[in-house]
């Protein structure tokens, strides 16, 4: 590694310190956690639910549509928390083995800082909000368990990168949408603020890192991140968000995932990540296969 990397990425550190000096909340204190809910909103607009468009979603009436939604929004909210907790044992592993003195380290435990303080906001919502704990099934718990453990360099990175920025798509939207509940676009507001600064970091490392790498380790990144994209997005709705207005969890999942009108909004929330993953040569080759499946290219 030069100096002008170095330095680089020092100068990019003290810019993201600086700005999470002057632009981070505290969740605690800037929700109004007690505040009434508002009747006849969405948890998240209508359209970016998983049924939208299917004849499910036609039988459904529209008190059962935004009970639905508030469920929706809590069950995304629930793969962010535990993709976060993920990225904060990487984060702590990563600096574990790194110089504590640079600012590049100091802004990463300063991330772990502002991930541990949305993890609980994500709990907190959901906990407003009445609905189960959709945690990821077994299988995905124990996945995202092997992967925090083996996952270093660009894989870390392109994997954080894709839950950051498909969160961060379907968030912008809903806390922009006025019959969208107040208390998910703060959230939502709160979350995509502090994010920008996790995904400029994380990108800008990604780039640092990728020249060095070698066929092999390229190869590895490119399965571990298409693997994570493709688990995350088949469990961003927990399939026991149907019972929620008595539909079949299994009937339920069926038909999301085969809904046109679904498979395009997973398409829309990756459409910015894609192309610079491709230029990072993360996305390719047989591992490709998996981004498709799983909507995420079209």
């Amino acid at each position: 590694m030069n100096a002008k990397t170095v330095n680089d990425r020092e100068a990019t550190a003290e810019r993201l310190l600086r700005s999470s000096l002057d632009h981070s909340y505290e969740p605690s204190i800037d929700i109004e956690w007690d505040a009434p809910l508002a009747e006849g909103t969405w948890g998240m607009p209508p359209h970016r639910v998983s049924l939208y468009g299917t004849e499910l979603w036609d039988g459904l009436t529209e008190e059962q549509r935004r009970t639905l939604s508030v469920h929706e929004v809590c069950s995304i909210a629930r793969i962010g928390l535990w993709f976060e907790i993920i990225l904060m044992q990487m984060l702590l592993r990563y600096s574990y083995d790194r110089d504590p003195r640079r600012q590049h380290i100091q802004y990463a435990l300063t991330e772990i800082a502002d991930e541990c303080r949305h993890s609980i906001m994500f709990a907190r919502m959901t906990e407003r909000y009445g609905v189960p704990d959709y945690a990821p099934r077994r299988l995905t718990h124990e996945l995202g368990r092997f992967f925090k453990t083996v996952a270093t360099g660009p894989a870390m990175f392109a994997a954080t990168l894709f839950v950051e920025e498909i969160l961060d798509q379907l968030q912008r939207e809903a806390m922009r949408d006025e019959t969208v509940q107040p208390l998910t676009r703060m959230v939502n507001r709160i979350h995509v603020t502090e994010e920008a600064r996790h995904v400029r970091y994380a990108r800008e490392e990604l780039m640092r890192i990728m020249p060095r790498t070698n066929r092999a380790e390229r190869a590895l990144a490119r399965y571990l991140s298409a693997r994570v994209a493709s688990v995350v997005a088949r469990n961003l709705v927990h399939r026991d968000v149907y019972r929620s207005v008595g539909i079949d969890p299994v009937v339920g999942q069926k038909a999301a995932l085969h809904n046109p009108h679904y498979q395009e909004t997973l398409a829309w929330t990756a459409r910015k990540l894609v192309p610079f993953l491709r230029e990072q040569g993360l996305i390719g080759g047989p591992s490709e296969l998996l981004w498709r499946k799983a909507h995420l290219i079209r």
